[in-house]
């Protein structure tokens, strides 16, 4: 449950600067630096080492490193239980308090929490934390352990740092840890099912509470309304359940994203002990024919993928820039955005409910190697899976779960055979999570054929095309031809499902022009993402595009990569490109002379 701060609980934020050191020799733990250890320097938190200390020789590297700082308990504390809340420690995390180890983390961009108990006021506290940027190449998020990885293309042989992913393996808490204080008796979980029938709302609230609390009463505030249900616990300690149903709520949309308040309170004895707040919307989503309905009516989506990355901060959350990529987004006209290719900020989301902004929320899974993978791979999946809806399952903002990105192209025969079996169980869990929601995986299209095991099991197709950059360089007349012939097939093959393309674009350099559109340059971008777009909005069966990228983003250097990846319309600094402006236009009909 996330920390909130109100008269029965307390947040302390632990950002600021924290001491450092790398661990190259992976010595640390046999070292005991779990007790504290010698520092190198002074590191900021939330921020990406490899950012910060790329001076130190540590730009590219992979591996071990340790932050510490002390904490000084507040008199917030009294009387209250402790919690350590890290909303992402990436890639994986050990932690230790006081030099004892209370736990670990192996799924990225994904909370977890470790209950210290009750502290005394005024007490000093050491925290160590362990991070690792390497992952066994079993792991959704496929690492480096593999003996023969360095002979594989796209391996290290051609890549620096190695890794199979095309973002930038960054280091550090990249995300602001908290401690929280909360009542020693009260809430420990809380899930909200909102949900849209056409003309009324309901809500399904699902609470655990400890023993000793006798009752819940929850509040649904909406403008000068509210609807009160009161849940009689016994005091016994359980999973305690409430129902608002034929609720005269307005539906969440991204023209009019509605959202109420609901307050739960807690009591003990008649008096109430804990309290805790949610935001949220009603609305529904679906897939009906060939078309995502949201509220019943068909939506087009226009948007981006994109990445956590900025100079300086690499992946470190920063809300200002996070406003300002939304600003981006919508002065381009966009509407939507995935978040490739893991759990994003619980920040972002929230700004993407109140702005508007449909989500489809993927999980860290990228270039699935069906060679590796193994039952081990597939309960991580699962269970990252899990994570991740009762995270963000609430939210209006999130109108489909994506479950893989680009999976089985490293080994076409292993995965033929073992990818249908794992599809399967994983999309038959996700429908078990959410079934309110469509599932999705993003794809390379026809690489894998018509008869591709993933394609049976999504709600919709999501097509990641590259035709005029990868696969036929700067021919782009042929390119578009050639689309149009598979994007009809596929069409053809799959006629109740409708497509959804979640990359398409082309690396510029900023500054970059030719009279003739030649690859590099801004003009051969903005002229394949626009002939793209038409091709998309003529199609019936489509009902969108994300553009990849928002902004260029770093990632780990290769011959194919001039510094970055460079396919944003803006800058990694967020100016825009001639790509940027022709969006503009495709979506808002407003060019330069428009502003």
């Amino acid at each position: 449950m996330r920390p909130e701060s109100n008269e029965h609980r307390e947040r302390l934020p632990l950002g600021g600067l924290w001491e450092a050191a790398p661990d190259l020799d992976d010595r640390g733990v046999a070292a005991s630096w779990g007790r504290g250890f010698a520092p190198l320097g002074p590191l900021a938190v939330p921020g990406s080492i490899n950012e910060q200390w790329a001076e130190r020789g540590l730009r590219d590297t992979l591996g071990p490193f340790w932050l510490q700082r002390e904490i000084v308990v507040p008199a917030a504390a009294r009387g209250r239980r402790a919690r350590l809340h890290f909303p992402s420690a990436d890639l994986t995390a050990r932690v230790w308090w006081d030099g004892v180890e209370v736990g670990a983390n192996d799924a990225p961009f994904l909370p977890f929490d470790i209950d210290l108990g009750a502290l005394v006021p005024g007490n000093r506290h050491r925290l160590v934390v362990r991070l690792d940027s390497r992952l066994p190449d079993t792991h959704p998020l496929p690492g480096i352990a593999s003996a023969d990885f360095h002979a594989e293309k796209r391996s290290g042989a051609e890549v620096f740092p190695p890794v199979r992913y095309d973002f930038f393996p960054f280091t550090g808490l990249h995300r602001e840890p908290v401690l929280a204080f909360e009542p020693a008796v009260g809430l420990r979980t809380l899930q909200l099912r909102p949900g849209w029938s056409g003309t009324r709302g309901t809500l399904a609230v699902q609470a655990q509470v400890d023993a000793g609390i006798d009752a819940l009463r929850l509040t649904l505030h909406g403008g000068e309304a509210a609807w009160v249900r009161e849940v009689d616990t016994a005091g016994a300690g359980d999973i305690v359940e409430a129902l608002f149903d034929d609720l005269p709520v307005q539906p969440w949309h991204p023209d009019a994203p509605h959202r109420y308040r609901l307050h739960v309170e807690a009591s003990r004895g008649g008096e109430v002990v804990d309290a805790v707040e949610r935001r949220l919307g009603f609305r529904d989503v679906r897939v009906e024919g060939a078309a995502l309905r949201l509220n019943g009516a068909p939506i087009t989506l226009r948007g981006f993928g994109l990445h956590e990355d900025f100079p300086v901060l690499g992946k470190g959350q920063c809300l200002a820039l996070t406003v300002k990529d939304f600003e981006l987004m919508r002065w381009c006209g966009a509407n939507s955005f995935r978040t490739s290719h893991y759990p994003y900020a619980e920040e972002t989301l929230e700004l993407a409910e109140q702005l508007g902004f449909l989500v489809i929320s993927e999980i860290a899974s990228v270039n699935l190697d069906f060679r590796r993978v193994t039952d081990a791979t597939l309960a991580q999946h699962r269970a990252q899976l899990e994570r991740l809806v009762a995270r963000d399952g609430e939210r209006a903002c999130v109108i489909a779960w994506s479950l893989t990105n680009e999976p089985g192209y490293l080994a076409e025969s292993a995965y033929a055979e073992r990818a249908p079996a794992y599809f399967e169980a994983l999309f038959a869990h996700a429908r078990t999570l959410d079934p309110s929601r469509p599932l999705t995986a993003a794809n390379v299209g026809s690489r894998h054929g018509l008869i591709d095991p993933l394609y049976a099991h999504c709600d919709f197709l999501s097509l990641n095309r590259y035709l005029g950059w990868y696969e036929m360089p700067a021919q782009l007349d042929a390119a578009v031809d050639a689309l149009r012939a598979e994007l009809d097939a596929l069409a053809a093959h799959f006629p109740g499902k409708p497509i959804l393309f979640t990359e398409f674009g082309a690396d510029a350099v900023a500054g970059m022009h030719s009279t003739v559109p030649q690859l590099f340059t801004e003009e051969y971008q903005a002229d394949f993402i626009a002939r793209y777009w038409r091709l998309i909005a003529a199609h019936p069966q489509c009902f969108g595009g994300h553009v990849w990228n928002l902004a260029d983003f770093r990632t780990a250097q290769h011959f194919r990569r001039v510094v970055l990846n460079h396919k944003g319309v803006f800058t990694r600094t967020r100016d825009p490109k001639a790509a940027a402006w022709r969006l503009r236009k495709l979506w808002r009909g407003l060019g330069p002379g428009d502003c």
